[in-house]
């Protein structure tokens, strides 16, 4: 049943181009836009026309795709040495999504074996679409095995966007809400606005409307009062960035949830891929965490709304410590109180 709610799906190949579907417009217009050169694909993860670990890391795959056309259209033979310099940009795009790097390498090991004296086009967009089929289903597998968590008629809050426009379709934390729902669990959704994009008004709100699940939005400082006044059951989000003890990287505002879900006495579930576990590192305070412009802090779609000249802290993410955490859903299985040894399980 819960497979009718794939409508929405944000990434497209189709006649030969990479179609993004503009998330900066959403939700009242609905753009697709076009990208036929890697660099380009580049620039549209930097500046939010795509944004999720998963559809960051599908669009990089599909970008590799296009790096190699124009690679072998100008270099022929020597085309993967021409690979470097673009997907060395193509990797500085965002730092903190470990899964646009997982795509990239992934892309890489791929080719090494590919012929140097033949168009290498058509191979590996057979990999990025294996990528991007990867992800829908194993979208699919998390939203079942987290629905096995949650209670009938329950209530949940959700920060940010992890649903089909941060993926390849279905959603990770809100893949869960989608499958959980079908089955009479969830009763009611909170989605925390998301300063300073507000992922959760414009692109969280709009996708649970699309499925008519019951959303009311919320400012990110209002969940508090709602954990005071109201049985909330689960807090259930996305991730960029899983380290092996179970540290979560995820949308600046995660943690301060976590927190007053610890006090409230809220659950906490982190639903992503096994591609978002960076195995390479130990704990959170060793993940890159992206600063950006602080103009986005002091304007609202290019209005200002703060003082001329004031300084901006404006990091995209803060991350988690494993011991706030009740539940690390994957596609490979279900992690409880995710700790070091308990996240072996998932290797």
């Amino acid at each position: 049943m819960a497979k009718n709610m794939d409508s929405i799906q944000p990434i497209k190949w189709r006649n030969n181009m990479l179609f993004l579907l503009d998330q900066r417009a959403l939700p009242h217009q609905q753009n697709w836009l076009q990208y036929e050169h890697a660099d380009d694909v580049a620039n549209a993860i930097f500046e939010m026309v795509v944004r999720g670990a998963p559809a960051i890391g599908i669009s990089a795959a599909y970008a590799v795709v296009l790096a190699a056309r124009d690679a072998w259209n100008n270099k022929g033979g020597t085309w993967k040495t021409a690979m470097v310099e673009p997907l060395a940009v193509l990797a500085k795009s965002r730092p903190t999504a470990v899964n646009l790097h997982w795509a990239i390498e992934r892309m890489i090991t791929f080719y090494q074996d590919l012929d140097d004296d033949k168009s290498p086009e058509s191979a590996l967009l057979e990999e990025a679409k294996r990528i991007h089929n990867e992800d829908i289903s194993a979208n699919y597998k998390m939203g079942k095995l987290g629905a096995t968590l949650i209670d009938n008629n329950s209530i949940v809050i959700t920060h940010c966007n992890a649903g089909a426009l941060a993926t390849g379709g279905f959603g990770t934390a809100l893949g869960v809400i989608r499958h959980a729902y079908t089955e009479g669990k969830i009763k009611h959704v909170y989605a925390d606005e998301t300063r300073p994009w507000l992922q959760g008004a414009r692109l969280t709100a709009w996708e649970l409307q699309q499925d008519n699940i019951p959303v009311t939005l919320q400012a990110d400082g209002a969940a508090a009062a709602l954990m005071a006044t109201t049985k909330v059951d689960w807090v259930i989000v996305g991730a960029d960035r899983i380290t092996a003890n179970g540290d979560v990287a995820n949308k600046i505002g995660t943690y301060m949830l976590a927190i007053l879900a610890k006090y409230h006495n809220v659950k906490m579930m982190v639903v992503a891929p096994t591609s978002t576990i960076d195995w390479q590192l130990h704990e959170g305070n060793e993940i890159p965490i992206e600063q950006r412009p602080g103009q986005e802090v002091t304007t609202i779609n290019g209005n200002k709304i703060a003082p001329e000249g004031v300084a901006a802290l404006n990091p995209a993410f803060d991350v988690t410590p494993a011991s706030l955490i009740d539940a690390i859903v994957t596609e490979a299985g279900v992690v409880l109180s995710p700790s070091l040894e308990n996240m072996r399980i998932l290797r």
